[in-house]
């Protein structure tokens, strides 16, 4: 039991990509962008998820490229202030606390340029078959040619093909929490330096932060909707929706639009989560997003995504070759903190999780068990 499939090449994959390696593994990630993906929002690091990122060795790299904001301005839908804070902000919490916030992209890379010397990836690739027997899985690639693996993970996202082809249709494990969000860059047309502004208009709200020394913008925009007909979900759809709704905006609609419908980095999803009674089938597991979302709403993918990780490392590292054993200690050890997490986005619907339930959430499970 020594030759992994994993496919997703964000953070989940290549982090437990580089820690089973250090186990002696050999991992091989899968992913379908020709390169390391670009773009994103800002992503948190927090309570146990830093030591992950301490025991990879990766922390200081985190800390170095990690957002500095000053504070945020609350806008109206008119564009006036009515509230400001240099304490917090929405995205990342206290600005005094020891969490790491950063944009997904530079998370990305980090840990990219940390594995690709010791894991095999294939970039521009796909799964679009998976056989199982007693010896292995046979799976076959949209490009490269027919491989046998040990075992396969599928870390592939939200919206996950190694998901599908194992455990069926995502529907009856996607659970949708009534919006969209769609987030791209554009030029720093609000000069902003360092200050975060947040908005909301009726059924409407973005947050927009400058990046890259104040050069950029990261616009993270969501409007309330019930989950849309499937023709409407495709990429040209979703953006024609996003600058639809942008240019009745009361504040900055027509430029934020046209950004939008310019935006070479432009995404846009529902917010969801998934939920399943158990993540393995056989010789396959899921990892992060993949087996439990639990939406940007929680502020804990990315958290989530180490943690798992590390933990399901460590169950196939101690198994001594029992996968079944590895994977229901790996279930047994994350289901409680998954719970904790995905609550984290429906506690207060509308509006952030209070505090105490974010810290507890957050460190609610230790490394070595």
């Amino acid at each position: 039991m020594r030759t992994v499939l994993i496919s997703g090449g964000g953070i989940a994959g290549p982090v437990l990509a580089h820690l089973l390696h250090g186990h002696g593994f050999e991992p091989t990630v899968v992913e379908r962008a020709p390169g390391v993906r670009g773009g994103g929002q800002a992503v948190d690091i927090r309570g146990v998820a830093l030591d992950v990122m301490r025991r990879m060795g990766l922390l200081e790299r985190a800390s170095r490229v990690r957002t500095r904001m000053r504070g945020m301005s609350i806008l109206g839908p008119d564009g006036s202030e009515v509230g400001r804070s240099t304490e917090a902000t929405f995205s990342s919490g206290r600005l005094d606390g020891e969490d790491i916030e950063l944009l997904r992209e530079d998370l990305v890379r980090i840990v990219h340029e940390h594995t690709r010397a010791d894991v095999e990836y294939l970039f521009g690739d796909t799964v679009t078959g998976l056989e199982e027997d007693e010896d292995g899985v046979r799976v076959e690639f949209a490009h490269a040619a027919p491989r046998t693996f040990d075992l396969v993970v599928g870390a592939d996202g939200l919206h996950s093909t190694v998901r599908r082809l194992s455990f069926g249709p995502e529907e009856p494990y996607t659970h949708h929490l009534g919006s969209y969000l769609s987030v791209f860059g554009t030029d720093n047309f609000l000069d902003l330096r360092d200050w975060q502004m947040w908005l909301r208009d009726a059924d409407m709200g973005f947050g927009i932060m400058p990046v890259r020394d104040n050069t950029e913008l990261r616009v993270a925009f969501g409007f309330e909707s019930a989950p849309l007909a499937p023709e409407l979900r495709t990429a040209e759809a979703l953006r024609r929706t996003v600058v639809d709704r942008l240019e009745s905006l009361r504040w900055e609609g027509p430029r934020l639009a046209e950004a939008a419908r310019e935006a070479g980095d432009f995404y846009c999803d529902a917010m969801a989560q998934i939920r399943m009674d158990r993540w393995s089938r056989g010789r396959v597991v899921l990892l992060g997003d993949a087996g439990y979302c639990p939406s940007p709403l929680s502020g804990q993918g990315t958290g989530l995504a180490l943690v798992g990780a590390h933990v399901l490392a460590d169950s196939l590292a101690g198994s001594r070759g029992d996968h079944r054993a590895a994977y229901a200690r790996y279930e047994e050890r994350m289901r409680p903190f998954v719970d904790l997490n995905q609550a984290l986005a429906t506690e207060n619907p509308g509006g952030p999780a209070s505090e105490e339930s974010v810290t507890h959430a957050k460190n609610a499970i230790a490394l070595d068990d």
